[in-house]
């Protein structure tokens, strides 16, 4: 049997860290690998992640096309099947019991129900969005599809 707390990574796996400017004997004292002058030899400074060291970054090699819109409306998805899947209990469907039940990642996000799968019982669902599928289905099932209109 194993304890936490005498766990320990396998051997060789890791390394000590180097230990800069401790004397020239070290091999890396006086600059401490830094080299001489310049803005990189200063403390508190940083390499942009996308330097590529004076080469034109990659970001602004690639052409860019078209555009995002700031005003697109960004659903977050639900297929009907899975919402049967989870069997809901409470008959009722609600953005709350989808972030509860794992099915969505924020509760204040927009959500469309897609018509994916089937529907047997008699569920209410209340969302920003269905589609045709999804809102024939659920009716079908003696069920409702109720609109709800998002903050």
């Amino acid at each position: 049997m194993f304890r936490l707390n005498e766990l320990r990574p396998a051997e060789g796996s890791t390394r000590d860290t180097k230990r800069r400017g401790r004397g020239e004997g070290s091999g890396n004292g006086k600059t401490a690998g830094r080299g001489h002058k310049g803005a990189g030899s200063r403390s508190g400074t940083k390499k942009k992640l996308y330097f590529e060291g004076g080469q034109t970054p990659l970001t602004r090699r690639i052409p860019k096309r078209g555009f995002v819109s700031v005003f697109k409306k960004r659903f977050q998805v639900v297929n009907l099947g899975a919402i049967v899947k989870m069997e809901p209990q409470d008959k009722e469907v609600t953005a709350q019991w989808l972030f509860d039940n794992g099915l969505i990642h924020s509760k204040t996000a927009p959500v469309k129900i897609l018509g994916n799968g089937d529907c047997a019982k008699s569920i209410t669902v209340k969302a920003d969005s269905f589609s045709k599928s999804a809102r024939e289905k659920i009716e079908k099932a003696k069920g409702k599809a109720e609109v709800v209109a998002s903050a």
